[in-house]
């Protein structure tokens, strides 16, 4: 447990060699992503913490900033006593990333981006939405009929294909989340607008994207191919918006081959390749 001033932090670290973080997205848990490191451990360190919630750990919620978010994680590694680091953000982790790699570029050694986005405003119906829930109590699980309803709704082709088990872990990941954090998680993606970083960002970058992605629009990739100085991209045949859970050997895979890859600035921008 990490105090970061701002939160009580929940962490883990698994594995040896150099460090890769994980940063989890707006209704998920950092062990949405042990199914990927299990792939990894033998030749990264692979560390995976919790957001804060604003119920259980202390946090102020309602008066986090973006910037928070970004000094909790360089807390962390200041904790770990892990100089520099890779970095993998998904959804509205890669937001935290990306913010990260902006203001402490010599902390980090690669970006990879998963089904993330620099820019993506809300709607006026999911932010009237949201704006209403930031004063639900309670957790998704608390709701299980309708909280599991949507998800299949929203992942219907991916999920149907897994093991029970599987979907099990990542409902249950899910129903974890404090409505009221989902919805300020929420309303801080429509504020934020990270494309005028772009071009600093000097470390190679990997985006990830599933090719049936429900949640973030083709744009948003359009947006890292165009705007980042050194990117490749890796899509997933048949994936929706979590390849953590529907496709982790593939996700390790390119994680794994990124980050031994010697390849420099420029030289694989806006490299595409589908794996299956």
């Amino acid at each position: 447990m990490l105090d970061t001033g701002r939160y009580r932090m929940r962490h883990f670290v698994w594995g040896s060699g150099p460090p890769v973080v994980f940063v989890h997205g707006m209704a998920d848990a950092a062990s949405a992503f042990t199914m990927v490191m299990h792939h990894l451990v033998e030749r990264h360190t692979c560390i995976g913490y919790e957001l804060p919630d604003g119920l259980t750990d202390g946090s102020a919620l309602a008066r986090y900033t973006h910037a928070d978010y970004t000094a909790d994680l360089l807390a962390l590694l200041d904790h770990l006593k892990f100089p520099r680091a890779a970095i993998v953000g998904s959804s509205f982790g890669s937001t935290i990333a990306l913010a990260a790699l902006a203001t402490a570029p010599s902390r980090f050694t690669h970006g990879v981006m998963q089904n993330g986005f620099a820019h993506r405003p809300l709607n006026r119906w999911q932010r009237q939405l949201a704006r209403s829930a930031r004063f639900w109590p309670g957790w998704f699980g608390d709701w299980p009929e309708i909280f599991r309803g949507v998800m299949w709704r929203v992942e219907r082709p991916t999920l149907s294909v897994l093991p029970p088990v599987v979907v099990e872990h990542f409902l249950r990941n899910g129903a974890r989340t404090p409505i009221r954090a989902s919805a300020l998680r929420s309303l801080a993606i429509d504020r934020t607008d990270l494309r005028s970083v772009l071009p600093t960002i000097q470390v190679p970058m990997l985006l990830l994207t599933g090719e049936h992605d429900p949640l973030v629009p083709p744009v948003c990739a359009a947006t890292f191919l165009w705007g980042l100085p050194d990117v490749r991209r890796v899509e997933f045949a048949g994936c929706g918006h979590y390849p953590q859970y529907t496709h982790p050997t593939p996700m390790a895979d390119a994680i794994g081959a990124f980050l031994g890859s010697d390849v420099g600035p420029n030289q694989s921008a806006a490299q595409n390749r589908t794996m299956q």
